[in-house]
Parts: C-alpha cells; sequence; structure tokens
C-alpha cells in the first residue's frame, strides 16, 4: 500500500469510490443529486484539487481532496472502510499543513465522530445551499 498524488488515469475510479460513499453516507440526500454531479465531479473537483489516493496492488481504495487547506472530499472504498485508510489519508494531509478546514453535513454522524476523533472541533454551523441540509464546519490546527 502506498499514498501518492493521484493521476488522471485514477479519475474514474475516484469518482466511483466518491458516488458509492455519498450515497451511502448522505441517504438523507435524494441519489438523483449525487448521479447529477458524477461528470461534475470527475471533470471540474477532482482536477482542481490536490487529491492522494491509497493504492494497494494498482488499485485506489480511497483518496483526499484539498483546495488549499480546505478538504474538499475524502472517501474509501465501501468494502475496504473500517481498516483505517480514511485515517491514513487524514494524517498524510494533516502532516503536511498547519490547518485544515472541511464542511461536513451534520446527519454524517459518523463523518462527524470521525473528524472529531481525529481533532477536529465545530467551528460553525449553516445550509448547504445546494442540498438544503444541515452542515458543520470543522477545524483543525497543528499544536
Amino acid at each position: 500500500m502506498i499514498i501518492r498524488t493521484k493521476v488522471e488515469n485514477d479519475l474514474d475510479r475516484m469518482v466511483e469510490i466518491w458516488f458509492e460513499g455519498s450515497k451511502q453516507a448522505h441517504h438523507f440526500i435524494d441519489e438523483v443529486y449525487w448521479e447529477t454531479n458524477q461528470a461534475v465531479m470527475k471533470d471540474v473537483y477532482l482536477p482542481m484539487s490536490q487529491s492522494y489516493v491509497i493504492d494497494r496492488d494498482s488499485e485506489v481504495v480511497g483518496f483526499i481532496s484539498l483546495v488549499d487547506n480546505y478538504i474538499a472530499a475524502l472517501f474509501v472504498d465501501l468494502s475496504e472502510q473500517g481498516k483505517g485508510y480514511g485515517k491514513i489519508l487524514l494524517d498524510y494531509v494533516k502532516d503536511k499543513n498547519e490547518g485544515l478546514h472541511l464542511k461536513v453535513y451534520q446527519e454524517n454522524q459518523n463523518a462527524v465522530r470521525f473528524y472529531l476523533k481525529n481533532g477536529f472541533t465545530i467551528s460553525s454551523e449553516s445550509i448547504d445551499e445546494k442540498t438544503n441540509a444541515n452542515e458543520y464546519e470543522m477545524t483543525w490546527k497543528k499544536e
């Protein structure tokens, strides 16, 4: 297993992981929202971000994407969850940054707990304009 910078050939797999993970973690948002955003994810968001993938035996099993110090995405293949890959990716970017922030849907309690356990704090609450779902902004600072 290695962590490496994404390459263009990784994009289809990354979108697949994002789509399946989004449907599961965000079951409270209509699946059509995720379906209609797959192309934008592949063609706009992933190319504009700095992304790192976990490559295990030449297969991407998870990724994290940043825009500056904003964590725009952190997803692990559903069949690989619970094996520590999310923490490995998060620790990788924490090592490279003095501070990080992100937004997470409040109903995604697994993600909220994950980030709290990994040193993030809730800094504000808002409503995501695209989905009308409540979200937290969370921040982390290196000690």
